[in-house]
């Protein structure tokens, strides 16, 4: 990684350098301009504590900016106007001393008009800063958001990837397809033919769906259907699926797949270790602006350790977790816990998007 990568990459880095490249700038642009008005070395002096002052005054509004980004729009420009006056007000004082008491030596005009001109100068300089600051911070917030963007394109594909290793297993194929196998023999040809119907539909679903693109809650769930269904006939009636979708969350919009994993998930470390079958449970509903989606099983449950299922071959469960991250940043919530009387539920929290 070559200097300049780390300096951009780095905020610290990019601040002082900027910051400091700025001020000198400022002493360099104030004394060629003024190159005419005097040349002695006490001119250079009085600019350069100048631009020292600036320097040092306006580190603070760095950190005042900051905290007032996490404020209302409103509060934040009162703030950043208030700051600035004050800064710049303080700089004209500091100017003042420094040019009547050093560079004249105590001589001062009686004119009071110069001061407040002084004062003007100094917050048009100060306003430079903060535009300068503002601009580089909302440049920055959009190359996150550009590579948020990029990285969610990644992460998806990588998910879909592992996606399709998880839907496409040999064992997963092997147990339909030997399902489809019995049913022949036994001269259910229907049945058979509607579980190639619908093994059908399931994988040409799972291979043709764009990953990064969000699909309705509603479309979800009929894929979920078809994919259990293949699973009832494996078990029979030792699968027991119980739905409870509010209808207010058909048309929001869930990350392709997302509960797909879960509910395998279920089958293979729950129902398929149950003599008698057990049963999996799958919920939706809104909460203000959240949707909100739950999946638990019935089953001899697992150890959780720091939020997570302490077990091999664990299915899918970083993959959702990394997808939500790549997708949704800070703004879902993904839990794993126990369920009562037996087995796990998993949580998932996400913004409710139509």
């Amino acid at each position: 990684m070559s200097r300049w990568q780390q300096l951009f990459e780095s905020n610290e880095r990019l601040f002082w350098t900027l910051h400091s490249v700025g001020w000198a700038g400022f002493a360099l642009i104030y004394y060629i301009g003024s190159f005419l008005h005097d040349v002695r070395p006490i001119w250079v002096f009085i600019i350069l504590l100048n631009a020292y002052a600036g320097w040092l005054l306006t580190v603070p509004l760095r950190y005042i900016f900051r905290w007032a980004r996490t404020q209302s729009p409103m509060k934040m420009v009162i703030v950043v106007v208030l700051s600035c006056y004050v800064v710049a007000l303080v700089w004209a004082v500091v100017k003042n001393v420094n040019y009547w008491e050093i560079y004249k030596h105590g001589y001062r005009p009686d004119t009071w008009y110069l001061y407040f001109t002084n004062t003007i100068n100094s917050l048009i300089m100060v306003g430079c800063w903060t535009g300068t600051y503002f601009g580089i911070k909302n440049f920055q917030m959009l190359q996150k958001e550009k590579q948020n963007a990029l990285k969610a394109s990644t992460m998806a594909h990588q998910a879909h990837i592992k996606m399709l290793r998880y839907q496409l297993n040999p064992h997963f194929l092997f147990n339909t397809l030997n399902a489809i196998s019995t049913l022949i023999l036994l001269k259910e040809n229907d049945i058979a033919e509607a579980m190639v119907s619908r093994l059908s539909d399931f994988l040409r679903y799972s291979l043709d769906n764009d990953p990064i693109k969000r699909v309705s809650l509603g479309e979800e769930i009929k894929v979920l259907r078809l994919y259990l269904e293949i699973e009832k006939v494996r078990f029979d009636d030792r699968l027991d699926v119980v739905w409870d979708i509010d209808d207010e969350c058909d048309s929001a919009l869930v990350p392709s797949m997302i509960l797909q994993p879960l509910i395998e998930n279920a089958i293979k470390h729950a129902i398929s270790r149950m003599e008698n079958g057990g049963r999996i449970s799958i919920s939706a509903r809104t909460f203000g602006n959240d949707l909100l989606l739950d999946v638990a099983d019935n089953g001899p449950g697992a150890e959780i350790k720091n939020g997570q299922l302490h077990r091999e071959n664990g299915v899918g469960l970083v993959n959702i977790k990394e997808r939500l991250q790549s997708l949704y940043q800070r703004n879902f919530a993904f839990s794993v816990e126990h369920n009562q009387p037996s087995g796990i539920r998993v949580r998932l929290r996400i913004p409710y998007e139509v």
